[in-house]
């Protein structure tokens, strides 16, 4: 049986840090992203944003999972 708590645990983190950095680097990824066909040292960068970006995505699967923090 999955703990309700982890969801709790996961909801907070969605609702109070994963839409602001979801958000900054959303915002950055939009710059960054065109860049790299010029830049192609940049692609790392951009893949880290995009990372960033879909954290609201991570938080709330993990959250409907009830996946623990450590696994």
């Amino acid at each position: 049986m999955k703990n309700p708590l982890w969801f709790v645990i996961w909801l907070l983190i969605l609702i109070f840090i994963a839409f602001f950095v979801a958000a900054f680097c959303a915002g950055w990824y939009i710059l960054v992203y065109p860049l790299t066909v010029c830049i192609p040292a940049l692609s790392p960068i951009s893949d880290l944003l995009l990372q960033g970006a879909q954290f609201t995505h991570y938080c709330a699967k993990a959250m409907m999972e009830c996946r623990s923090l450590f696994g």
